[in-house]
Parts: structure tokens; C-alpha cells; sequence
């Protein structure tokens, strides 16, 4: 028998967990996915590639009268993925549900290797925590998770939208035993306290590939480490989903397709400079150009361009990346962010020799990327000939939509009030605010000539240059972020 689609509306059909009738891997290799029962029946659903044994298999293994409900191959992976998701619970809630009389030897052999968490059968207390921990983790949208030693208990806390949140407290005996196990799965040195170490594990959570980045470090009551959590297919991400105005967008996408020069985006730490640069990339034809990037670490993976990993322990920098790059014919260099004179200089030379380059800086606004250079030892006249623009960027924290309410205190705004949906945080989500200044003659000739950044910031407002503070403005004029959250953000920008 099979309904429509709309069947789960039905008040008949009760939602129910897949996972009490048939384990993950089960539902994803058959195409299949129980999601209802109405006391006798379980409402089925399915795709066009299940196939007629697979069906009757599942007939089979759980002896119930079946209803289908046919769905599209991609609906229903999403919903396979979210509805095993949800199986384990809150990851807090597994963390108070593990026992304190752990045999810590037998904890720290090796995991078997398994495609997807959600396939996971293995009962023990610290697998089921770190799985819970990650699943969560991903579900959430967490960036990194920090997992931290005090005196008498650890903290499991997630970074969320740029902000620390609170997860779970592990009891402080378990610590060690949760540390060793997230070792063994970044091919860490599980003997090697003292020093800091750093690994990285690729995971499947919920049929989503995560990279994650470990780092350890000693302290004084025991180690502590932070997860980074990077979604592979956030690399594929084009300018106009990074919330770029519309003018910058379009001026951002002529920039890099200029045949050469340089273009920098600045920033502090994790103002999602990275990820502005790879939808840059995404801009151009990899079929036709020789596309080459430095990284470290590369972050996501592109299609169709070549990735290349710094490593100091053998004595591969970014300069002699580059230096080895330049000799494989590129059209466009990526540098994943300029540290020092030696890597400056390269880009310069690389940029006046015909290439485009698109690197990175930590600077807190576009203007100060010019003195941050020459004060690095670059020449004021190589800077003015090589240089194109340089976009400057935060992240800007967005209102949740469900709780939002109108700011007495500043008609036409909205402020942050927090609930469920948003973990009482009155924030989900973010977006980028920027300021792009773009090197015109007039901004040559000051470079030229060593002019201040105050004089160099009168003539690019002259030419129509908008602020990070005026560009966050329109954020808070469609009610999509609050006026304080627009303060923090450009407060010294």
C-alpha cells in the first residue's frame, strides 16, 4: 500500500525512532526509512533506488503490515540523516549517563574503524560520550569543541556563532580516559603528556563529512584539547551566501578576475577570512586556469585546484611553497595567509611578474593592511604597483528569528532575547560585514609616498569607500541583527 506524500499529517501516524527497528547502516544501504506507526502499521519510506529486495528484506526482518510513502533519493537522505541524528539524545545527557567505575585500559584500545558514527554499535561509555559529543557538535553548528580540565571536573564547552556555550561536565575521573580516546582516533601519542600535540580525524556524522583538527595541551590539572569541526562542503560556498552587499559582491567578483595583482582580505582570527577567499576561487573557471593554493592547514578541499600544506618540521614554509609553485606555470595564487617579509616579497614579485594573488592578513581594517606591509619591509613603490584592493571583514552575529523582539531603547531595532531554538543565546547564524578599498591612482600615489592611513582613509571615503560600521547598518535597518551586537563587532574597527 502507499500514500502521499503529506501521510505524516495524518494525527493517525505517530512519529517513532528508526533506530529501535533497524540500525543506520541498515536504512541507508536499503534506501529506507521508518518514520511512523499507527498501533498496527509502520509507515516506510523510500526512493527511487530502493530496490524490490530490498523491500522485501525489510518486510522480512520486522514482520509488520508496511505502508510506503515514496520520496526523492535526495529528501530522503536528508531525512536519514536528521531523523538518525536525533537516536542518541543530548550529548550532555550521555555524558551524565556514563559510570565512574571505568576499566581505563580496556578504554583505551584501539576503536574499530567505522564509516559513520551513527553506524556506531560499540556500547562502551567513552565511545558513546565522544559520539554523542560530535553528533551534537555537528547538529549544532558548533565550530570547535573544547574539552577542558579543572580541579575537580572537566568542561565540555562548544563554540557556537563565534560564542562559548556550556555542553556537559564530565565527572574529572573520566577525563583522562575521554582525552586518551580522542588521541587514539587522531593517531596522537597517547603516553605524551607534556607536550602539546596536534592530529586530525575525517568523520562521517549523519552521512556529512566533517575534517576535525585536534590540538592538545598540558596544563596544570591535566590536558586539555580542542576539536575544529570543518565542514567539507563549506568550501563550496559562493560569494552571495557570505552575505557580501551587493555592490561589494560584484566588485569583488571583477577583482579576481583581473590577470593580475593582489588581493587581500583582512581580519582577526576566525572572522571567516578563509572562507571569503575559497568563494572567491569559486568564481573562476578551474578548466581553463591553473589555480594553486598554500595553506596551513588546507581547510576544505577544492575541486579542480591544487592544494598545497606548509609544514615547518621539514622545512616547508609558505615561502618555499610559493617558490616551488611559481615554477608549475599558475595563473592564480591562493596564500592562506602572509607571515612574514620572505612571503610578502614572493607574493609582491609573483603579482607583478603576471599573476593574480589572493592571500590573506591579520589586520583590523582594510587601511592598516598597507602599513602592516611596509612595515614588514616591502617597498611603499612595489606595494603601490602591486596592489589592487583589500577587503576587511568581521562576522556579525544574526537574531533568531523565533524570539526576537522590537529595542525600546532604539526604535526600528531589534534586540536578543533568547530561547530554545536558539539555545537562549537570542542569536543563530552569521553573516559578513565588510569594507572594501580598492587602490585607485590616488590611493597609488599616497602608498607611493608613505602617507598616514588617516590620509589614506579621507581619499578612499572620497571615492565612495563605506566603512565596516556602515556596512553593518543594514543588517540592523532589515531587523536581522541587533545594535549592540553591531557595536561589539566594529567597536575598534
Amino acid at each position: 500500500m502507499s500514500v502521499s506524500v503529506d501521510a505524516l499529517d495524518d494525527p493517525a501516524w505517530v512519529p517513532v525512532s528508526p533506530a529501535r527497528y533497524m540500525p543506520y547502516s541498515f536504512a541507508r544501504s536499503h534506501h529506507v526509512l521508518i518514520r511512523a506507526e499507527d498501533g498496527r502499521r509502520l509507515l516506510v519510506q523510500y526512493s527511487e533506488k530502493t530496490s524490490k529486495a530490498g523491500l522485501n528484506e525489510l518486510y522480512r526482518v520486522l514482520e509488520h503490515d508496511l505502508v510506503l510513502q515514496a520520496l526523492p533519493q535526495d529528501q530522503l537522505e536528508r531525512d536519514l540523516a536528521q531523523a538518525y541524528a536525533r537516536q542518541d539524545g543530548s550529548a550532555a545527557a550521555v555524558v551524565d549517563a556514563v559510570e565512574s567505575d571505568l576499566d581505563l585500559s580496556q578504554l583505551m584500545q584501539d576503536v574499530p574503524r567505522i564509516e559513520d558514527l551513527l553506524d556506531a554499535q560499540d556500547d562502551a561509555p567513552i565511545i558513546r560520550m565522544i559520539n554523542a559529543l560530535l553528533t551534537q557538535a555537528v547538529r549544532d553548528g558548533a565550530s570547535d569543541i573544547h574539552i577542558e580540565a579543572f580541579e575537580h571536573v572537566s568542561l565540555v564547552r562548544f563554540r557556537i556563532d563565534g560564542s562559548l556555550r556550556d555542553v556537559a561536565r564530565p565527572r574529572r575521573e573520566l577525563h583522562a580516559a575521554l582525552l586518551s580516546r580522542i588521541k587514539i582516533l587522531a593517531s596522537l601519542d597517547i603516553a605524551e603528556k607534556r607536550l602539546p600535540q596536534d592530529g586530525r580525524m575525517a568523520l562521517k556524522v549523519a552521512g556529512k563529512a566533517v575534517d576535525v583538527r585536534v590540538s592538545t595541551l598540558p596544563t596544570g590539572h591535566g590536558e586539555r584539547a580542542v576539536l575544529r569541526l570543518l565542514d567539507k562542503q563549506a568550501g563550496r560556498l559562493d560569494l552571495k551566501a557570505l552575505g557580501l552587499a551587493d555592490d561589494t559582491r560584484a566588485e569583488l567578483t571583477r577583482l579576481v578576475r583581473q590577470p593580475h595583482g593582489i588581493v587581500l582580505v583582512t581580519g582577526p582570527t576566525g572572522s571567516g577570512k578563509t572562507t571569503t577567499l575559497y568563494a572567491a576561487l569559486g568564481q573562476l573557471d578551474s578548466k581553463v586556469t591553473n589555480i594553486l593554493t598554500v595553506e596551513d592547514p588546507i581547510e576544505y578541499d577544492l575541486d579542480g585546484i591544487g592544494q598545497t600544506q606548509v609544514n615547518p618540521r621539514i622545512d616547508m614554509d609558505f615561502a618555499r611553497a610559493l617558490r616551488a609553485i611559481l615554477r608549475q606555470d599558475p595563473d592564480v595564487l591562493m596564500i592562506g595567509e602572509i607571515r612574514d617579509l620572505e612571503t610578502a616579497q614572493i607574493a609582491v614579485q609573483a603579482s607583478l611578474t603576471g599573476h593574480l594573488v589572493l592571500a590573506t592578513l591579520h589586520t583590523n581594517d582594510s587601511v592598516a593592511a598597507v602599513t602592516r606591509l611596509v612595515d614588514m619591509g616591502i617597498e611603499s613603490f612595489l606595494l603601490s604597483s602591486s596592489l589592487l584592493a583589500v577587503l576587511s571583514q568581521r562576522l556579525i552575529r544574526l537574531l533568531c528569528a523565533s524570539c526576537k523582539q522590537p529595542d525600546p531603547l532604539h526604535p526600528g531595532a531589534w534586540r536578543a532575547v533568547g530561547c530554545a531554538a536558539c539555545a537562549h543565546s537570542g542569536f543563530r547564524g552569521r553573516a559578513a560585514i565588510c569594507e572594501l578599498m580598492q587602490v585607485n591612482e590616488t590611493m597609488q600615489a599616497l602608498i607611493h609616498e608613505g602617507a598616514s592611513e588617516a590620509r589614506m582613509r579621507e581619499a578612499a571615503q572620497a571615492g565612495g569607500f563605506r566603512s565596516m560600521r556602515e556596512d553593518a547598518q543594514r543588517w540592523l535597518r532589515e531587523g536581522l541583527s541587533s545594535f549592540d551586537e553591531v557595536i561589539r563587532v566594529t567597536r575598534d574597527a
